[in-house]
């Protein structure tokens, strides 16, 4: 059975919780960092519940609150499919399904200078990461990883884009892989970039 870190209600994981269920508390989390996902708001020594759902840790130190929506709520560090909605002379703007359109800076790509800056034609799918979230701003996406690597963002330029619920994307994401992803594999060969904005797109 896995070991629980020490602060962690056991009664938690992997159960339901409302809003303003106190689900960690930092007072004996000292000397841990952890991250901070959907459904979850930091007070002054603890983290609560902001939405109802499954409450869900992952190995290291992330935590976050599982629910199904049609509806993005956008997070750091989380891969999503966007859609090029209008080009800028700094920015490009993009719908990621949440309350607000994200902007992607022409700058945000492996080796980007103002010598090479991308042209997306409007509609173009691009692979990205939130690299800023905050509350009554606008996400800023990047098409690389955390070292600067194109690593696998950037546009997707074969194959179908369909949208399903949140909840759905992040199962398709789970592992063990989902039993239909590997029933499809075992016939046909294909691509798939799943991401957790309620988007997946795939080529055969």
């Amino acid at each position: 059975m896995e070991k629980k870190q020490s602060g962690l209600p056991a009664n938690f994981i992997d159960s339901t919780v409302v809003p303003g269920d106190v689900v960690l508390d930092l007072s004996s989390m000292t000397n841990q960092t952890i991250k901070l996902g959907g459904g979850l708001r930091q007070g002054c020594d603890s983290i609560s519940a902001t939405k109802a759902g499954t409450f869900r840790f992952l190995k290291p130190n992330k935590y976050w609150v599982e629910s199904s929506q049609k509806r993005y709520v956008p997070c750091v560090e989380d891969t999503v499919l966007g859609i090029v909605v209008d080009s800028k002379a700094d920015n490009f703007l993009i719908d990621i399904k949440g309350p607000a359109l994200a902007f992607l800076p022409v700058l945000a790509f492996e080796g980007g200078t103002r010598r090479n800056i991308p042209k997306f034609e409007v509609g173009t799918l691009l692979y990205l990461r939130v690299v800023k979230a905050n509350f009554g701003m606008n996400p800023e996406l990047s098409c690389t990883d955390a070292s600067g690597k194109a690593a696998e963002f950037g546009p997707l330029r074969d194959g179908y884009m369909f949208e399903t619920s949140t909840g759905l994307s992040r199962k398709l994401l789970s592992l063990p892989t989902c039993p239909v992803l590997e029933a499809i594999g075992m016939k046909l060969s294909f691509e798939i970039a799943v991401s957790l904005n309620g988007r997946f797109g795939y080529d055969f």
